[in-house]
């Protein structure tokens, strides 16, 4: 009742002069007045000047814009745009060399081979993801990268990081995970180097980040992607859960469980990082959170340490956003405010 009230008292006196047949008040909808009616300078809107709240008294001098107009421009419209520019994305992400135009052999080998395993449900194994065919395209999924990173302030990371004044290496050990850490096989480390590899070179994930204004920065499928493909490692600066038990970071990541919470190890992306963190958490409180998970993040002793993967636990098609159940099995962090 109170909008319509407002509505009303919008509405131009019906002693007003003959109406305007050009220009009409895009809040009251009428012609009347038209000496009244303000011209937005940039949209060409029309205004009462009666209908503008707070009212304007008179005709302002030199420019004027609507309220529409004149409202600040939406935080995800300020981002800088990482520039497309070849050059500078390689040098961004440190690719060993510009001249990529096709997926090398090894991988179409690799790829071959994981296709026929997964078939096999006895002992599945992990797929390395299959970059896009287009140079240019992979090139506009690292720039979407490049942009978020450069928003957040964050450097281009892609293994975890020991800082001074963090845990240390030494404290990677994944026999003090709490129940044990299962390790990674010969043949699925291999398929992990060969993602590695790749990037180095420029064959890059097929992953677009897009910035979405509930959700904020997040990544979208950008090619069809095979059950169990390795998406990324979840990477940044490693160190001790005690000293991040006040962080308000909301990418913190396990990476070691230990038996003595005292060793037990997060991984903190906000420094340093690379696509993992801009991947969204479930909220994993309701059904409807649930059925949007198509990754897993799995920890396994990757040569006697730890290391953490998003990995596909689904055909994934493209252009659909990637979700991963943040908790695990530890059900320590809380996501019912996760979209």
């Amino acid at each position: 009742m109170a909008a319509s009230l407002g509505r009303r008292r919008t509405h131009a006196p019906k002693s007003s002069p003959t109406p305007n047949d050009d220009v009409c008040c895009e809040e009251c909808g009428s012609g009347h007045a038209p000496s009244k009616l303000l011209l937005c300078d940039k949209c060409d809107g029309g205004y009462h000047l009666f209908c503008l709240r707070p009212i304007l008294p008179s005709v302002p001098r030199g420019s004027w814009f609507c309220p529409s107009c004149s409202q600040p421009t939406p935080k995800f419209l300020q981002i800088a745009v990482f520039p497309l520019v070849q050059t500078k994305i390689i040098d961004f992400f440190r690719i060993q060399t510009s001249s990529v135009t096709s997926l090398s052999q090894d991988t179409k080998k690799k790829r071959k081979r994981g296709g026929s395993l997964v078939v096999s449900k006895k002992k599945r194994r992990l797929l390395p993801f299959v970059p896009s065919e287009d140079p240019k395209r992979r090139l506009e999924q690292m720039a979407s990268l490049a942009t978020a990173l450069t928003a957040t302030k964050a450097e281009f990371s892609n293994e975890l990081t020991y800082m001074p004044g963090m845990a240390p290496r030494s404290a990677n050990c994944p026999a003090l995970e709490r129940g044990g850490m299962q390790v990674m096989s010969k043949e699925d480390t291999e398929t992990l180097n060969l993602c590695r590899s790749m990037m180095e070179r420029g064959e890059w994930p097929p992953l677009m980040v897009v910035f979405d204004p509930l959700e904020g920065f997040t990544v979208e499928a950008d090619r069809p992607i095979k059950d169990l493909s390795i998406i990324t490692e979840y990477v940044g600066d490693v160190d001790f859960l005690k000293n991040r038990e006040n962080d308000d970071g909301d990418s913190i990541m396990t990476l070691l469980s230990a038996a003595d919470p005292s060793q037990t190890l997060v991984i903190c992306p906000d420094k340093r990082s690379n696509i993992a963190r801009f991947i969204n958490g479930i909220n994993n409180h309701t059904p409807e959170g649930k059925k949007k998970q198509n990754l897993k993040c799995v920890r396994f002793d990757v040569g006697g340490e730890c290391r953490a993967l998003l990995i596909a636990n689904r055909d994934i098609p493209k252009g659909e956003r990637l979700y991963y159940d943040y908790n695990g099995d530890e059900h320590e962090y809380p996501t019912a405010h996760f979209v």
